[in-house]
C-alpha cells in the first residue's frame, strides 16, 4: 500500500490543538484502518476535531495519577500474551489516521496525548489479515480488570487496568468518547471486529477496549522483554 508523507506536527500540548485544526481543514470524511486488496481492511470512522482537543485538567485535579509526555515504546497484554512494540501513527496527506505497516505491531496515535497523560491515548491495530492472525486478534476476549502496560520511552511503565470492553457499528464509532478527554489518563484500544462483508472487504464494526491508569512504575521495576 502506497503510504503518504507523516504530517507533522509538534510535541507537547500544541500538537493536539494543531491535530483539530487539521482535522476540520480536511472535513468528514472517514478513515480505514487496515490494508487493501486480499487483506482484511479494519474500517473505523476519523476523530471529530472536537475529540482531539487538548487535555483540560479539571480544577483542582493536580494529583490525578498521570505521566509525563513520553512516547510508548513496548505494549504488554498479558491475558491474551501480547508483548510487542509499539509505532506510531499520524495523519496521511489527505487527512486519513495512518496504519501500522504490518499486522504485528499496534501504532500508537502521536497527535493525542501518549499513554499516561492526562487525555485518551489511543493504540490501534490491525485484528488479522488473509496471512493470520493480527497482534489484536484476541482483543475482543479481554475483560474488566485486566492489565495493560506500557513502557514509555523515559522507562516509566505506565499500567492500565480494563475498564470495558465494546463493540460499534463503524457507522456509529463513539469518536468522542475514544479519542476525547474526559479529565484523567485513559487508554484505548481499537481494532475491527464484528461481521466481515465479503463484498467491501471490510469488517463492519470496531471494538474499543478501554482502561484507566492505575499504576506507574519506575524505569527499575522492568518486566520480560517484548517479542518480535
Amino acid at each position: 500500500m502506497t503510504r503518504t508523507v507523516p504530517f507533522e506536527a509538534t510535541r507537547g500540548s500544541h500538537s493536539w490543538w494543531l491535530a483539530a485544526l487539521v482535522l476540520m481543514m480536511v472535513g468528514a470524511t472517514s478513515l480505514t484502518l487496515g490494508f487493501r486488496g486480499s487483506d482484511h481492511p479494519l474500517p473505523a470512522p476519523r476523530p471529530s476535531p472536537v475529540a482531539l482537543k487538548a487535555a483540560v485538567v479539571p480544577r483542582g485535579a493536580t494529583s490525578l495519577l498521570q505521566t509525563a509526555r513520553s512516547v510508548p515504546q513496548t505494549l504488554r497484554i498479558p491475558a491474551i500474551g501480547v508483548s510487542v512494540t509499539v509505532g506510531t501513527l499520524a495523519l496521511n496527506a489527505d487527512g486519513t489516521v495512518q496504519v501500522p505497516n504490518g499486522t504485528k505491531h499496534p501504532g500508537w496515535f502521536r497527535l493525542g496525548p501518549t499513554p499516561g497523560e492526562i487525555g485518551s491515548a489511543v493504540i490501534l491495530g490491525h485484528v488479522d489479515s488473509y496471512l493470520g492472525p493480527g497482534v489484536f486478534f484476541l482483543l475482543r476476549t479481554l475483560a474488566a480488570g485486566d492489565q495493560v502496560d506500557v513502557e514509555l520511552s523515559d522507562g516509566i511503565t505506565a499500567q492500565f487496568t480494563v475498564n470495558s470492553v465494546a463493540m460499534y457499528s463503524k457507522q456509529q464509532f463513539p469518536a468522542q468518547r475514544v479519542y476525547g478527554s474526559h479529565g484523567v489518563s485513559a487508554l484505548q484500544l481499537v481494532t475491527c471486529g464484528g461481521v466481515f462483508d465479503h463484498q467491501t472487504g471490510s469488517y463492519l464494526s470496531n471494538i474499543v477496549v478501554y482502561t484507566s491508569l492505575t499504576a506507574v512504575l519506575p524505569a527499575t521495576v522492568r518486566s520480560v522483554p517484548p517479542s518480535g
